[in-house]
């Protein structure tokens, strides 16, 4: 058992969290689901109250905190990757399951949570520094998604 994890505050949905996340990506599973053994406040026994799982080799656990706790863009994941087609899938999947469009390859799943798509290309054209780095960067300002094709012609000053 690792010695940290994240902990990822949810409504009523951690386990549906959980295994979106574990399908979506890879070296993402669930591994504990843990219940109510009676009755409590504001729930039953048998009510999902935490969920271990891993997402992208990240040790995490969805607790079932309620709907005061919300989400915002302080804290994301980083998915880096390797081309568009990799890129689409991630974006769309979230997307497409009830979640929301943002700038700059930045996107939130259905449970509020925020995802940085990120191309290998675009961390590649802004490690480059200077006036290359610089293009690439004015590029992405104006993305939702990231389209590697523009990043790659701003890099090389197309």
């Amino acid at each position: 058992m690792p010695k940290g994890r994240i902990c990822l505050m949810l409504n009523k949905d951690a386990e549906a969290a959980a295994r979106f996340y574990a399908g979506l990506f890879p070296d993402s599973f669930v591994e504990t689901v843990q219940t109510a053994p009676s009755d409590y406040p504001s729930g039953k026994a048998g009510d999902v109250l935490t969920v271990e799982f891993t997402v992208l080799g990240i040790p995490c656990i969805g607790v079932n905190g309620g709907a005061h706790f919300q989400h915002g863009e302080a804290f994301s994941f980083q998915v880096i990757t390797k081309d568009q087609q990799e890129t689409d899938h991630y974006w769309e999947a979230i997307v497409q399951n009830g979640g929301q469009e943002s700038v700059c390859g930045w996107c939130k799943d259905k449970w509020g949570v925020s995802w940085q798509i990120t191309p290998q290309a675009l961390n590649d054209a802004m490690a480059a520094g200077g006036e290359e780095a610089k293009r690439a960067f004015d590029a992405m300002l104006e993305m939702g998604k990231i389209d590697i094709a523009a990043i790659e012609a701003a890099h090389r000053g197309d």
